[in-house]
């Protein structure tokens, strides 16, 4: 972008005529299919007088500079949506999860199961940290304490670990219920 109060170059140039601007305009809204053929054929003006006032204008130059800044505009319009979408998340992830701590304070732990309460856990806290843009935390309670990415597992070594899971989840529930 320019300095304040500068013309951008695809707005109309000084010494530049309404009528140049309004065939540079056609010229520049054509896109990446744009030439000045085009633009003669859809004014109804001649291509010669086209070609001179494109060369004087620098039309080339300016439609190149009206593409960059529509990029420019289109790529901070993604990236405020984004931040909005994540805004959204962390809300909803915080809700669910206020929502989950408020059920399972009241839950007799006898009644919830451990595959239910492990559910529970890995959904909140997956959507809390997808929504900060956090990556995904490998499961690091493996017997041989190395973590192990679940995502990587075959759907058999996956049920397996989440039976062993569970039977710790058990046996800790054991423990504090007494």
């Amino acid at each position: 972008m320019s300095e304040p109060g500068a013309v951008e170059p695809w707005e109309r140039q000084s010494g530049e005529s309404v009528q140049a601007f309004e065939a540079f305009a056609a010229y520049r809204d054509l896109g990446a299919a744009r030439s000045v053929t085009k633009v003669a054929r859809e004014l109804h003006k001649s291509r010669t007088l086209l070609g001179r006032w494109s060369k004087q204008h620098a039309w080339v130059m300016r439609a190149a500079a009206y593409d960059r800044e529509q990029d420019r505009v289109f790529v901070a319009e993604q990236q405020q949506v984004r931040r909005d979408i994540a805004r959204r998340h962390v809300r909803l992830a915080q809700a669910f999860l206020g929502k989950a701590v408020a059920r399972l304070q009241v839950l007799d732990p006898r009644e919830l199961s451990p595959a239910d309460l492990l559910r529970y856990l890995q959904v909140a806290t997956e959507i809390e940290r997808r929504a900060v843009g956090d990556v995904p935390v490998a499961v690091s309670s493996a017997p041989d304490g190395q973590g192990t990415d679940a995502a990587a597992l075959s759907d058999e070594d996956r049920r397996a670990r989440m039976e062993q899971l569970r039977r710790e989840l058990e046996l800790r529930l054991g423990e504090g219920v007494r």
